[in-house]
Protein backbone atom coordinates (compact mmCIF):
# COMPACT_ATOMS: atom_id res chain seq x y z
CA UNK A 1 0.00 0.00 0.00
CA UNK A 2 1.69 3.25 -1.07
CA UNK A 3 1.23 6.70 1.14
CA UNK A 4 0.59 9.75 -0.16
CA UNK A 5 3.18 12.06 0.48
CA UNK A 6 2.15 15.59 0.93
CA UNK A 7 4.52 18.19 -0.99
CA UNK A 8 3.89 22.24 -1.81
CA UNK A 9 3.51 21.50 -5.24
CA UNK A 10 0.47 19.10 -4.65
CA UNK A 11 -1.19 21.82 -2.50
CA UNK A 12 -0.55 24.55 -5.48
CA UNK A 13 -2.16 22.11 -7.49
CA UNK A 14 -5.39 21.42 -5.55
CA UNK A 15 -5.87 24.88 -4.70
CA UNK A 16 -5.56 26.13 -8.32
CA UNK A 17 -8.40 23.50 -9.10
CA UNK A 18 -10.67 24.12 -5.62
CA UNK A 19 -10.57 27.94 -6.58
CA UNK A 20 -13.14 28.81 -9.20
CA UNK A 21 -11.44 30.63 -12.48
CA UNK A 22 -12.99 34.28 -13.26
CA UNK A 23 -14.64 34.08 -17.29
CA UNK A 24 -12.51 36.28 -18.93
CA UNK A 25 -14.81 38.00 -20.85
CA UNK A 26 -16.64 38.82 -17.41
CA UNK A 27 -13.77 40.46 -16.04
CA UNK A 28 -13.02 42.71 -18.77
CA UNK A 29 -16.66 44.09 -18.51
CA UNK A 30 -16.04 44.53 -15.05
CA UNK A 31 -12.26 46.28 -16.16
CA UNK A 32 -14.07 48.68 -18.97
CA UNK A 33 -17.27 49.54 -16.48
CA UNK A 34 -15.11 50.49 -13.90
CA UNK A 35 -12.96 52.38 -16.16
CA UNK A 36 -16.49 54.17 -17.39
CA UNK A 37 -17.26 55.17 -13.80
CA UNK A 38 -13.80 56.51 -13.19
CA UNK A 39 -13.65 58.64 -16.05
CA UNK A 40 -17.84 59.83 -15.28
CA UNK A 41 -16.79 60.73 -11.45
CA UNK A 42 -13.31 61.88 -12.33
CA UNK A 43 -12.99 63.28 -15.77
CA UNK A 44 -15.48 66.41 -14.77
CA UNK A 45 -12.49 67.47 -12.38
CA UNK A 46 -9.48 66.98 -14.22
CA UNK A 47 -11.19 68.67 -17.16
CA UNK A 48 -12.58 71.89 -15.11
CA UNK A 49 -8.67 71.53 -13.22
CA UNK A 50 -7.28 72.12 -16.61
CA UNK A 51 -9.71 74.87 -17.49
CA UNK A 52 -7.94 77.00 -14.80
CA UNK A 53 -4.87 78.76 -15.24
CA UNK A 54 -1.98 78.51 -13.30
CA UNK A 55 -1.58 82.06 -12.45
CA UNK A 56 -5.28 81.56 -11.03
CA UNK A 57 -3.98 79.08 -8.13
CA UNK A 58 -0.82 80.93 -7.67
CA UNK A 59 -2.53 84.37 -7.24
CA UNK A 60 -5.35 83.19 -4.70
CA UNK A 61 -2.75 81.38 -2.51
CA UNK A 62 -0.22 84.72 -2.67
CA UNK A 63 -4.06 86.92 -2.06
CA UNK A 64 -5.73 84.81 0.45
CA UNK A 65 -1.98 84.21 2.73
CA UNK A 66 -1.28 88.33 2.22
CA UNK A 67 -4.71 88.95 3.57
CA UNK A 68 -4.41 86.70 6.40
CA UNK A 69 -1.39 88.32 7.32
CA UNK A 70 -2.86 91.91 6.60
CA UNK A 71 -5.72 91.04 9.15
CA UNK A 72 -3.76 89.46 11.96
CA UNK A 73 -1.32 92.73 11.89
CA UNK A 74 -4.36 94.67 12.22
CA UNK A 75 -5.33 92.42 15.18
CA UNK A 76 -2.35 92.61 16.93
CA UNK A 77 -2.04 96.92 16.61
CA UNK A 78 -5.74 97.26 17.92
CA UNK A 79 -5.35 94.68 20.86
CA UNK A 80 -1.68 96.43 21.57
CA UNK A 81 -3.24 99.94 21.60
CA UNK A 82 -6.30 98.71 23.93
CA UNK A 83 -3.84 97.58 26.07
CA UNK A 84 -1.38 99.92 26.04
CA UNK A 85 -2.50 103.78 24.94
CA UNK A 86 1.09 104.68 24.05
CA UNK A 87 1.72 101.64 22.20
CA UNK A 88 3.05 102.75 18.51
CA UNK A 89 2.70 100.62 15.34
CA UNK A 90 5.29 100.34 12.84
CA UNK A 91 2.25 101.99 10.30
CA UNK A 92 2.31 104.78 12.79
CA UNK A 93 4.44 107.61 10.59
CA UNK A 94 2.70 110.70 11.43
CA UNK A 95 -0.45 112.59 12.82
CA UNK A 96 -2.30 111.88 9.15
CA UNK A 97 -0.61 108.91 8.24
CA UNK A 98 -1.41 106.01 11.21
CA UNK A 99 -2.56 102.85 10.79
CA UNK A 100 -3.85 102.66 14.52
CA UNK A 101 -5.67 105.69 14.83
CA UNK A 102 -8.06 104.04 12.25
CA UNK A 103 -8.06 100.64 13.82
CA UNK A 104 -9.33 102.15 17.10
CA UNK A 105 -11.54 104.28 15.70
CA UNK A 106 -15.58 103.46 15.61
CA UNK A 107 -15.01 102.07 11.87
CA UNK A 108 -12.40 99.87 13.40
CA UNK A 109 -15.17 97.83 14.15
CA UNK A 110 -18.29 96.27 12.34
CA UNK A 111 -17.40 98.70 9.50
CA UNK A 112 -18.88 101.40 12.63
CA UNK A 113 -22.43 99.84 11.70
CA UNK A 114 -22.91 96.92 13.71
CA UNK A 115 -23.31 99.28 17.25
CA UNK A 116 -26.00 100.85 15.73
CA UNK A 117 -27.88 97.63 15.75
CA UNK A 118 -26.55 95.78 19.10
CA UNK A 119 -24.00 97.12 21.96
CA UNK A 120 -20.82 98.57 21.45
CA UNK A 121 -19.02 95.48 23.49
CA UNK A 122 -21.58 92.75 21.70
CA UNK A 123 -19.76 89.85 20.52
CA UNK A 124 -21.59 90.26 17.53
CA UNK A 125 -19.15 94.14 17.08
CA UNK A 126 -15.86 91.80 16.26
CA UNK A 127 -12.77 94.23 14.90
CA UNK A 128 -12.85 94.41 11.28
CA UNK A 129 -9.52 92.58 11.13
CA UNK A 130 -11.57 89.45 12.61
CA UNK A 131 -13.90 89.97 9.57
CA UNK A 132 -11.33 89.76 7.31
CA UNK A 133 -9.70 87.03 8.96
CA UNK A 134 -13.20 85.37 8.22
CA UNK A 135 -13.16 86.34 4.42
CA UNK A 136 -9.40 85.39 3.28
CA UNK A 137 -9.85 81.58 5.09
CA UNK A 138 -13.10 81.34 3.06
CA UNK A 139 -11.32 82.24 -0.39
CA UNK A 140 -8.28 80.13 0.15
CA UNK A 141 -10.99 77.17 1.68
CA UNK A 142 -13.46 77.50 -1.02
CA UNK A 143 -11.00 78.35 -3.82
CA UNK A 144 -9.96 74.66 -3.69
CA UNK A 145 -13.00 73.36 -4.88
CA UNK A 146 -13.83 73.53 -8.88
CA UNK A 147 -17.51 73.31 -8.06
CA UNK A 148 -19.95 76.43 -9.98
CA UNK A 149 -21.65 76.43 -6.25
CA UNK A 150 -18.28 77.18 -4.60
CA UNK A 151 -17.09 79.87 -7.67
CA UNK A 152 -20.47 82.02 -7.25
CA UNK A 153 -20.12 82.51 -2.85
CA UNK A 154 -16.81 83.28 -4.31
CA UNK A 155 -17.65 85.97 -6.57
CA UNK A 156 -20.42 87.45 -4.08
CA UNK A 157 -18.54 87.73 -0.75
CA UNK A 158 -15.85 89.26 -3.02
CA UNK A 159 -18.16 91.87 -3.93
CA UNK A 160 -19.59 92.66 -0.31
CA UNK A 161 -15.77 92.92 0.29
CA UNK A 162 -15.10 95.74 -2.39
CA UNK A 163 -18.24 97.22 -1.19
CA UNK A 164 -17.16 97.29 2.09
CA UNK A 165 -13.58 98.46 0.80
CA UNK A 166 -14.96 101.52 -1.15
CA UNK A 167 -17.20 102.44 2.00
CA UNK A 168 -14.02 102.42 4.15
CA UNK A 169 -12.03 104.23 1.83
CA UNK A 170 -14.59 107.00 1.93
CA UNK A 171 -14.87 107.56 5.53
CA UNK A 172 -10.73 106.70 5.68
CA UNK A 173 -9.93 110.11 3.20
CA UNK A 174 -13.28 111.99 3.99
CA UNK A 175 -14.02 111.07 7.69
CA UNK A 176 -10.83 110.53 9.27
CA UNK A 177 -8.26 112.71 7.15
CA UNK A 178 -5.76 109.50 7.51
CA UNK A 179 -3.53 107.33 5.29
CA UNK A 180 -3.76 103.70 6.25
CA UNK A 181 -1.08 101.75 4.46
CA UNK A 182 -2.78 98.94 6.04
CA UNK A 183 -5.78 99.83 4.98
CA UNK A 184 -5.53 100.53 1.28
CA UNK A 185 -2.77 97.54 0.95
CA UNK A 186 -6.64 95.23 2.22
CA UNK A 187 -8.42 96.90 -0.71
CA UNK A 188 -6.06 95.84 -3.17
CA UNK A 189 -5.99 92.91 -2.10
CA UNK A 190 -9.64 92.67 -2.49
CA UNK A 191 -10.13 94.21 -5.81
CA UNK A 192 -7.68 91.76 -6.49
CA UNK A 193 -9.48 88.86 -5.43
CA UNK A 194 -12.49 89.85 -6.97
CA UNK A 195 -11.01 89.80 -10.88
CA UNK A 196 -9.22 86.44 -9.57
CA UNK A 197 -13.21 85.03 -8.36
CA UNK A 198 -14.57 86.42 -11.71
CA UNK A 199 -12.44 84.75 -13.83
CA UNK A 200 -12.60 81.26 -11.84
CA UNK A 201 -16.08 81.48 -12.58
CA UNK A 202 -16.07 82.22 -16.19
CA UNK A 203 -13.57 79.52 -16.73
CA UNK A 204 -15.77 76.97 -14.66
CA UNK A 205 -19.03 78.35 -16.70
CA UNK A 206 -16.88 77.76 -20.03
CA UNK A 207 -16.23 74.02 -19.29
CA UNK A 208 -19.88 73.02 -18.09
CA UNK A 209 -20.72 74.85 -21.50
CA UNK A 210 -18.43 72.57 -23.46
CA UNK A 211 -19.66 69.72 -21.24
CA UNK A 212 -23.30 70.19 -21.99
Amino acid sequence: MKRRVWTPQSQSKVSTVDRPSLNPTVAAEHHFFLAGVGGVIFGGLIMAASDIPAWERKARMFLGVFGLILSLYALHVELSREHDPEYRAMCDLGESVSCSKVFTSRWGRGFGLVQFFVPKDSPLNQPNSVLGLVFYTLQLGLGLSLSKKAALILVLSSWVSVAGSLYLAFILAFVLGDFCMVCISTYAVNFALLYTNVKRRSAIEGHKEKAG
